[in-house]
This record gives structure tokens, sequence and C-alpha cells, in this order.
């Protein structure tokens, strides 16, 4: 009888093991992404290359990210996949502590299509932080839209330009 509790612990440290393991495989072989894409925030260029999804932010201090044409085309010829992160990105929980009206999400698609030339199909709210609210309004007026949730935080590498993410990006490459 002894002997079944140490059993126990020595199952549950292998099973624990395993599922580190399992991670770790996991988000070496997921793809990487990278946050706070956005003409006024400094991306490193290394984590731009990196990441295959990049998150921009459409309207960041009230600057649409279409009035830089070049930067426009520069993010459009590195032929990543792209998605909309927040709005404007200000407060960091844009989308938790303000109740979004659909005009200004839209105002956001709006001004990402005229920058990208495409309608984002992929949604992630600034620090993932996202109202019960407005994820109905996001579902109710844009039905295709996948919005990320912390599974894939914690599934993928996900970067952060000017490494401003709650892990340094040179951690976020390591695990």
């Amino acid at each position: 009888m002894k002997k079944t509790p140490k059993r126990l612990v020595l199952i549950t440290i292998l099973v624990l093991v395993f599922l580190v393991l399992l991670l770790f495989a996991i988000r070496v072989f997921s793809s990487r992404e990278i946050d706070d894409v956005t003409p006024g925030i400094y991306c490193e260029p290394e984590y731009l290359e990196k990441a295959q999804i990049l998150w921009v932010i459409p309207n960041y201090n009230n600057t649409p990210i279409s009035q830089n044409e070049t930067w426009c085309e520069k993010i459009i010829s590195m032929n990543k996949t792209l998605g909309m992160h927040g709005v404007r990105h200000q407060p960091y929980e844009e989308f938790k502590i303000e109740n979004k009206t659909q005009e200004e999400f839209q105002k956001g698609i709006k001004i990402f299509e005229d920058c990208f030339n495409q309608t984002p199909t992929r949604f992630k709210s600034p620090q993932l932080a996202l109202s019960q609210e407005n994820k109905k309004m996001i579902l109710e007026n844009f039905p295709d839209l996948k919005i990320k949730s912390y599974f894939n935080q914690i599934t993928h590498k996900v970067y952060h330009c000017s490494d401003t993410g709650r892990f340094s990006n040179r951690i976020i490459d390591l695990f």
C-alpha cells in the first residue's frame, strides 16, 4: 500500500513532463505571429520576418495606416497573413472597457481594407480582452471573422513589436 502514493506521484510527474514536451512541440511547428504591427510602433525586422501572421492595428493614435501607402505596400510585399488587432489599441483593453459600436468597428475594417485591399478575416483584441457585448456585436455583424483567444497565445509563438509583450521576444523564441 505504501508504494501506491509514490507510483501516483511518478505517473503524475510523467504526465506533466509529457504535456510540457507536447506543448513545446506544438509551439515549434505552429505558425508564428507578431502583435501591434502599425507604422507608429517600431517592429524588429527579424520578428516581422519570422512571423507568418501579422496582427495590424488599423488606427493607432488616431492615425489610419491607410495614410502611409509606402508602409502598406511594404507589408503587402511581405506576403504574410494579416489580421486586425483592435481598432485603436488605445486603451490597451479597448474591447473590454469600451462598448464598441458597429460603426467604429467598421471604420477600423475600412482603414484595413484601404491599406491592404483586402477585408480582414481574423481579429484579435488587444491583450485578448473582449467583453461579451463586444464579442456579440462582432459575431452578429461579422460572422465569418475568426476571433483569437488565449489558447492561441499558448500554442503559438506570439511576438510583439517593440518587444512589449509579457515575455521578451527572445524568451518567446526559446520556448
